[in-house]
């Protein structure tokens, strides 16, 4: 089955597409949805001075809120109703799936199948209404304690920014289930993924402009441009490598006939987390330089300078607490989103075994002694694509959006997103034969 399908896939062309009226429909809404999503990071929140707001984020684009920015596709830099953007659906699924990890009844819905996995997709959007809503109000907080931001501060502001930004973040999160049931990939990733995408070009201008005033030399552009097409490639061929664990399943009786036992595997990816270690450690370590930023530098005490300072851009400190808070996230986030002992019940459920293994705990124990030693590896590829474009954007001041977790961010949603497209094409070819076959066999018996 596995070289029929392959051969399907490198059979695929335009012949291919033109005929796939689904996948074509599919794709539209997608971009449709996605352009709604645009449009909506344009549209700024009622009470806000566009202009003195978009002064006083010029002092913050380098801490949190930058960070914020890239995954709203700016819409924090113009403090639009979609400023909050998907991060809250993102942290509650988050603290979801750790709840699941703890909570025996929850761990119990999950293992519950579609209707457990319904329950806990409520629970997520409790979740997030409750952490846009905090968010939404500490923003409030925030723009009415900035000097000239809020026209008329009280309570009507805070209230209708609540509902404005609660509101685009529920949208949000509406669209994306959409763009995943109706439109193809993963509609949570390509609303993040569009933002990014969306500010590249005036990224690449900015650099561009640099080399133009001098402040960024030519090779060093060069550089640049090389070092971001080798740091994709590694992003390619690692988001793409498995560690296949090869599984076996016993001969079986049915009737009078004795089948041959099959054999399949087991993929492991080298980076289970993904993307996440590398969002998380980016918001923690910028998180002081933001606080700082709010504060009024001249109240702050000596001890807490020199922590904001030495948490700077391209410090020695920030460099050693990012790349080990990254290690952290890959192994923590690995062990909740995969989990071992689920596996290899699920293996000695349906008869199947590892070869030289025995069936349970100490498959479960093998899986993971596999995925440790494989993640170990993760970590590194992590912390080496992340670090090496954070050096460059803090020594030659190359935008943020060129830093290795949007890069990250990019790359892996496009691989996921041309996969599920590849796999609608060849289900596409799949009916086609099928068709054919029933035609001529309807011919032979005529």
């Amino acid at each position: 089955m596995a070289s029929a399908a392959e051969q399907l896939a490198s059979n695929l062309n335009f012949s291919t597409f033109a005929k796939a009226e689904d996948l074509k429909k599919r794709l539209w809404f997608t971009l449709g949805a996605l352009l709604v999503y645009r449009l909506g990071t344009y549209i700024p929140l009622p009470g806000l001075n566009p202009e003195a707001f978009a002064q006083a984020f010029q002092g913050q684009s380098g801490g949190i809120l930058g960070l914020f920015n890239m995954f709203s596709g700016g819409a924090v830099e113009r403090m639009a109703i979609f400023a909050l953007g998907i991060m809250p659906y993102i942290s509650a699924s988050i603290i979801v799936q750790l709840m699941t990890s703890v909570v025996p009844a929850l761990e119990q819905l999950k293992k519950e199948g579609e209707q457990g996995r319904k329950i806990i997709n409520q629970y997520t959007r409790y979740g997030t209404v409750l952490l846009g809503a905090m968010q939404a109000y500490g923003i409030a907080i925030g723009l009415e304690s900035g000097s000239g931001l809020v026209g008329d501060p009280g309570w009507f502001f805070r209230i209708s920014t609540v509902i404005s930004l609660l509101g685009g973040t529920m949208f949000l999160m509406w669209l994306g289930e959409q763009i995943t049931s109706r439109g193809i990939g993963n509609g949570i990733s390509l609303i993040i993924f569009a933002g990014i995408v969306a500010a590249l070009p005036s990224a690449l201008a900015g650099t561009l402009e640099l080399g133009r005033t001098g402040a960024l030399s030519t090779p060093l552009i060069l550089a640049i441009i090389v070092m971001v097409v080798a740091v994709i490639a590694l992003i390619v061929f690692v988001e793409r490598a498995q560690r296949r664990l090869l599984i076996q399943y016993p001969k079986r009786q049915v009737g009078n006939r004795m089948f041959q036992g099959d054999t399949s595997h087991l993929p492991l990816k080298l980076n289970t987390s993904g993307v996440i270690p590398a969002i998380f450690a980016s918001s923690l370590l910028l998180l002081p330089a933001t606080l700082a930023g709010f504060a009024n530098t001249a109240t702050l005490p000596g001890w807490a300078t020199a922590i904001v300072t030495a948490l700077g851009h391209g410090q020695p400190l920030y460099m050693l607490l990012y790349g080990a808070m990254i290690a952290f996230f890959a192994f923590f986030y690995t062990a909740i989103v995969f989990n071992p002992k689920d596996t290899a019940d699920n293996l000695k459920k349906h008869g199947g075994f590892i070869p030289g293994i025995r069936p349970g705990e100490r498959t479960a124990e093998y899986i993971d002694f596999v995925l440790t030693r494989i993640t170990v590896i993760g970590a590194i590829y992590l912390i080496f694509v992340c670090i090496l474009p954070e050096i460059l954007i803090s020594q030659t001041g190359v935008p943020f959006y060129l830093g290795g977790t949007s890069l990250l961010i990019v790359v892996s949603v496009t691989l996921d997103t041309v996969a599920q497209i590849q796999g609608h094409l060849i289900a596409q070819q799949y009916e086609g034969l099928i068709k054919k076959s029933k035609l001529r066999g309807g011919k032979r018996g005529r």
